[in-house]
């Protein structure tokens, strides 16, 4: 009995000295993959700054003796260090930061939802003096979709931060709702703006239907619960209430960029037309002719200029529908 006891307490201690310290990992390992940011979404930020120094030492390095080559690292080396002393002084200078971001939008206005992530993150750091650049290329579509995707670009500006829209290729319709909540839109000579206007198509099938005497039957609770269908039959006062809803969307529409540019002549641009970047600064729908490229390296000589993008992992259903969607496109 007493090598039984023994050998219990011996058994204890061993228990004490190396399961307790085992499961105290444990639970610091837990704790550390709690607090780290899940693969499953995460903000990734890009330093443009060291992309270009990197860019411009690339070709420097190709073209200049190593003497001259050197000199300049050392002045690189130099103005790293006095930056270092700088911020770790904490020194009132603060230098500037300008957050880029992209949108690419679809009919949906899908990136709306990485959008909004984006802007969070950055009103929680930005600062007096800082600035918020959007790379913007959208052709439009629904109202819901870009009206959201409006509103958070307005988040920027209520937080005191300038918001300049930048547009490469085109903002059309839904687009220009987004870029004309900025406070400033620069485009390249041939960009396509404007576009304001709204549109509602479908087709019909109902005389289809019944040459092969198939009957359909749609029942509504509410006199215009539906105007327009596919497979009824529309009528005349159907018709009349469905473009009566298009005008009242375009009424809003031109009373949002009349509110947000009050500089634009609205009954000349809101037409539903369009017009490349020259002709668009004539009518005010743009501030400059610049492409973003020349507007983000001239903004990293003065401030420290980062790239933020919100990353999900995409189910398996998304990644088929994306690759379908690229298929279709093709």
């Amino acid at each position: 009995m007493e090598f039984i006891s023994d050998y219990g307490l011996f058994l204890a201690k061993t228990v004490t000295v190396v399961l307790v310290p085992m499961l105290a990992m444990i639970w610091g390992l837990a704790l550390v993959v709690k607090l780290k940011p899940s693969r499953e979404e995460r903000i990734e930020v890009k330093h443009l700054n060291q992309k270009f120094e990197a860019m411009s030492l690339s070709l420097q390095a190709a073209m200049l003796p190593k003497k001259a080559l050197k000199q300049v690292l050392k002045q690189i080396k130099t103005e790293h260090k006095k930056e270092e002393k700088r911020v770790l002084q904490d020194s009132p200078l603060r230098k500037k930061k300008v957050f880029v971001l992209s949108f690419k939008g679809d009919v949906q206005a899908s990136a709306v939802s990485s959008l909004r992530e984006e802007i969070t993150a950055i009103l929680m750091v930005a600062g007096s003096g800082d600035e918020v650049i959007l790379r913007l290329e959208s052709v439009g579509g629904v109202v819901h979709g870009y009206g959201l995707a409006a509103s958070q670009l307005k988040r920027i500006r209520d937080g005191g931060i300038p918001l300049t829209v930048a547009i490469d290729h085109i903002a059309a319709s839904g687009g220009y709702m987004m870029a004309c909540v900025a406070d400033r839109i620069i485009a390249s000579p041939f960009a396509v703006i404007g576009s304001i206007g709204v549109v509602g198509q479908l087709p019909n099938f109902n005389r289809w239907l019944k040459n092969y005497d198939i009957d359909f039957e749609l029942h509504t609770a509410g006199e215009y619960k539906r105007t327009l269908t596919l497979f009824g039959e529309n009528t005349e006062k159907n018709r009349e209430k469905f473009r009566a809803d298009l005008e009242e969307t375009h009424a809003l529409f031109k009373h949002f960029v009349q509110e947000n540019r009050p500089q634009v002549e609205i009954a000349q641009v809101a037409t539903g037309e369009y017009w490349y970047g020259t002709r668009a600064l004539e009518l005010k729908l743009v501030d400059e002719i610049r492409t973003s490229d020349d507007y983000v390296r001239k903004a990293s000589e003065v401030a420290d200029v980062f790239e933020v993008a919100y990353k999900r992992k995409k189910t398996a259903m998304e990644r088929l529908l994306t690759a379908a969607s690229a298929a279709i496109k093709r």
